[in-house]
């Protein structure tokens, strides 16, 4: 059902993108906390999708596709455009480059482990990066227009710990897979 609520809210993500990127040409504060804005709305929607799936019974192969990828394209593209624009020291883009790396890699491997039918569930720790990647991007976007607190500093430190909770996270995903790949060797 494409058309239930939460596939629609994942949609949103996606849709929202080009929106995203676009803000990020317009000069002035406003565009700034705009961005920060259709940001956390977008965030919103990816609890709101899977608390509507679950509570409502409308758990759907579409939606448990696309919601990581939805996820995922948002992430990516944001942190993209942060770099691109300058909106993050040069050292910060490490964390950046970090999650949109390990971001790539456990889609490569849910893909695999999906073909072979074993699921990769969702770790409590990842759920923990998430949540601080959710709060340290809006942080950044946000940028100097919030003259009332140090955002790059308080955004990129959300960021590093994204970063290396993503390496952990990565790394037993990773372990995970390694461990199906040699219990079940090609002949």
């Amino acid at each position: 059902m494409v058309t239930s609520l939460p596939n629609l809210l994942t949609l949103s993500r996606i849709v929202v993108i080009p929106l995203m990127v676009g803000l990020f040409y317009l000069d002035g504060d406003a565009a700034r906390w705009v961005a920060c804005a259709v940001f956390v709305a977008a965030a919103i929607t990816d609890w709101f999708d899977g608390y509507v799936a679950r509570s409502r019974n409308l758990v759907s192969t579409f939606g448990r596709f696309l919601d990581p990828i939805a996820d995922k394209l948002l992430v990516a593209a944001v942190l993209v455009m942060l770099v691109a624009f300058g909106r993050v020291s040069s050292v910060s883009v490490l964390p950046a480059l970090v999650i949109v790396l390990r971001e790539i890699m456990v889609s490569g491997l849910r893909e695999f482990l999906a073909e072979v039918r074993v699921g990769m569930p969702v770790s409590r720790l990842a759920k923990w990066k998430t949540g601080i990647q959710m709060v340290a991007i809006p942080v950044l976007l946000v940028g100097d227009a919030a003259t009332f607190m140090p955002t790059r500093p308080i955004g990129e430190v959300g960021l590093w710990l994204a970063a290396i909770l993503t390496m952990i996270t990565g790394w037993d995903y990773l372990r995970s897979g390694w461990r199906y790949i040699r219990a079940h060797p090609q002949p």
